[in-house]
């Protein structure tokens, strides 16, 4: 069976970071490239961060930077999760790569126009400003996307940056409109499922006891943003975010959710940014996308140390 096609458009923050490596690590997904966007830290830094990243995994993929503000809105950040650069935690050498020549957005619209119709997955981390961009500038893409398997928004967990709104939706929720209301095939990882995935203390020791370059790093972002996460939820670890993206692609069998209707809030100062999650099925508008609701955390970090252990 040949592998999946996918394009993983990030913020690098350290989830982040941990999604891209697992992807890297699979022989089954196909990374065709990688497009970064302001989110987490400013563009200049999630683009960094995302070259580091791809040369610790070893794995050179194009890296192209993409819009460095939201469609609408001043760009909101999360340094105070993450660190001043993004990826505070291990000192990685800076990369000895260059970001590859033309905009993301450019580099998505290119590439689905290139591949067959329907075999490239869009696989969102981060703020959805690329995507939507290139839906906006090119309908057409719309019919070519397989599907979007995307980490963001949240409906019995509430929010993370407001009492409302996970941080993704938050940062650009006219962009998140526009994705859920592109008829694609979309799949939300939402707050709801990525809180059962904590990586609690032996599940740090597991990527640290590898003895490996990519297994110490997976452990030192994880005790370097912990610690905001810990001391807010009082949980026993960090909720482990963006690879589960990654992991559904993988392994959907451990996952479980519902087909509902999302809409975005983008009026209200209270909740801008919401996912309007209609899990019970009571507003009467038709489903657009599979909200994911439930998940085999064991299976996961079983899945999630296997493969960080190849690298």
């Amino acid at each position: 069976m040949s592998a999946q096609k996918i394009i993983i458009d990030t913020d690098p923050g350290q989830d982040d970071a941990v999604a891209i490596l697992l992807a890297l690590a699979s022989p089954e997904l196909d990374v065709l490239g990688i497009t970064t966007v302001a989110g987490n830290v400013p563009l200049p830094l999630t683009t960094r961060n995302a070259l580091q990243v791809c040369e610790l995994a070893g794995r050179p993929v194009p890296v192209h930077a993409g819009c460095d503000r939201p469609l609408k809105r001043h760009l909101v950040t999360a340094e105070h999760v993450h660190g001043k650069t993004g990826l505070d935690g291990i000192a990685l050498p800076d990369p000895s790569t260059e970001p590859a020549p033309g905009h993301a957005v450019d580099f998505l619209i290119d590439t689905l126009r290139a591949e067959p119709p329907r075999s490239v997955t869009l696989c969102p981390l981060g703020p959805l400003t690329n995507i939507a961009t290139a839906l906006r500038d090119a309908p057409d893409i719309a019919d070519r996307v397989a599907r979007i398997v995307l980490m963001g928004g949240a409906y019995f967990e509430v929010g993370n940056i407001t009492p409302a709104a996970e941080f993704n939706i938050y940062v650009d929720p006219e962009a998140a409109e526009i994705v859920f209301r592109s008829g694609i095939d979309v799949t939300a990882l939402p707050l709801d499922v990525t809180h059962k995935t904590l990586m609690t203390a032996p599940r740090v020791a597991a990527f640290r006891d590898m003895g490996t370059r990519a297994g110490e790093a997976v452990a030192s972002w994880t005790d370097f943003f912990e610690r905001f996460d810990k001391e807010k939820y009082g949980s026993d670890g960090a909720p482990l975010h963006d690879p589960t993206v990654i992991g559904y692609l993988l392994r959907p069998d451990l996952f479980t959710g519902r087909r509902i209707n999302v809409e975005i809030e983008t009026l209200s100062d209270l909740t801008r940014g919401m996912t309007v999650a209609d899990w019970w099925g009571v507003s009467g508008r038709p489903a657009n996308a599979t909200f994911i609701g439930g998940i085999d955390a064991d299976g996961f970090f079983a899945l999630l140390t296997d493969r960080i252990a190849r690298l």
